[in-house]
């Protein structure tokens, strides 16, 4: 693959997340930046100022009637999915659709059907999944390299969030909850990571807040996500701490794993990160071939995107994948919400 012939990308959202989108569409093989959409004039500005001969555009018809662009990526506030999504997939276009798909798991209905019923692609932004850490863990356990899965531990502890463009995030009917923003990852890494355990079976979840004006936006979360012959995943994370800090533990029958990831923030370019395999009374360092962190892992969802594009190779999370995840966000919070376990 090269630039002489790339699929070219349309770009709806310039902001903080979005610029690393676009950069990270420049900068990979087989890929074009072909036009952006931002409705606001400074950032429609630095966009024009960044990427000199790319169309930006303050209004999505513009971008969506350009015959050349094959796929469309969305990266916008949480509350703006369903209808981009919608007009994208309406358009006859691919779609990327950072997470969570959409605010319900019957809104990713909505989008599953429609990417289905027009023959293009969806894909979802989980991207601990095409990660050397995260995705090494997954190629271990797959191999047998613990056994069969019996309990994970994923924890995040971390700064607050950034509120987001006009403090979006600070919202709750525009960011839906905070399980979608970084417990969603986290449930759905458990969910792969326990596959062969089939789908989970109840959540209970924990939540509070920091925060007495903001009692939904929940600082601190907490989820036992249960599966089929007792296997089970704890998801815990803190926006109350400092700096960027995830760890997965998982043992099995016959082993286990521990990956970490640290950083200043969580979109560093310069991380620390180590995955090791115990096994017969053995603690081995797994070597890792590339850098890991969600800057570099945009990269990878790229370059994976285009040759599913080109091949038809199946994508690392699909739109059946990102609704489950937003399912199992739903479910969370209606633990959090009644005190109660709830079944799947």
């Amino acid at each position: 693959m090269n630039k002489q012939n790339p699929v070219r990308f349309g770009l709806i959202g310039y902001g903080a997340w979005g610029r690393h989108h676009a950069r990270a569409i420049q900068a990979c093989a087989g890929a074009a930046l072909a036009g952006v959409v931002e409705t606001a004039a400074d950032a429609r500005a630095e966009a024009a100022a960044a990427f000199p001969g790319v169309p930006i555009h303050a209004e999505l018809g513009a971008l969506l009637a350009d015959p050349a662009i094959a796929v469309v990526s969305v990266v916008l506030p949480n509350d703006g999915h369903l209808a981009a999504g919608s007009a994208v997939l309406a358009a006859g276009k691919h779609l990327f659709m950072e997470k969570p798909l959409t605010l319900t798991a019957a809104d990713s209905e909505v989008l599953v059907r429609q990417a289905r019923a027009a023959g293009r692609l969806l894909a979802a932004g989980h991207q601990l999944r095409v990660s050397a850490l995260w995705g090494k863990a997954k190629e271990l356990i797959a191999a047998g390299a613990i056994g069969d899965p019996l309990y994970a531990l994923i924890e995040l502890w971390r700064n607050p969030y950034r509120p987001g463009a006009a403090g979006w995030r600070y919202e709750i009917d525009r960011v839906g909850s905070w399980i979608l923003e970084e417990p969603i990852h986290f449930l759905d890494l458990a969910r792969w990571y326990f596959a062969a355990c089939g789908e989970p079976v109840s959540v209970y979840a924990r939540a509070n807040s920091r925060q007495p004006g903001r009692p939904a936006l929940q600082d601190n979360f907490s989820a036992v996500l249960n599966f089929s012959g007792g296997a089970y995943a704890v998801i815990s994370q803190t926006l109350s701490a400092y700096e960027h800090h995830q760890v997965a533990k998982i043992t099995g029958t016959r082993g286990a794993l521990w990956a970490t990831w640290s950083g200043a923030q969580d979109r560093t370019f310069h991380p620390t990160f180590s995955l090791h395999h115990h096994a017969g009374g053995q603690v081995t360092p797994v070597p890792l071939d590339r850098p890991s962190g969600e800057v570099f892992e945009l990269g990878e969802e790229y370059a994976w995107l285009v040759d599913s594009i080109r091949t038809g190779r199946p994508l690392w999370a699909d739109g059946e994948d990102g609704r489950r995840a937003v399912a199992l966000c739903e479910q969370a919070q209606a633990s959090v919400r009644t005190g109660r376990v709830v079944p799947l």
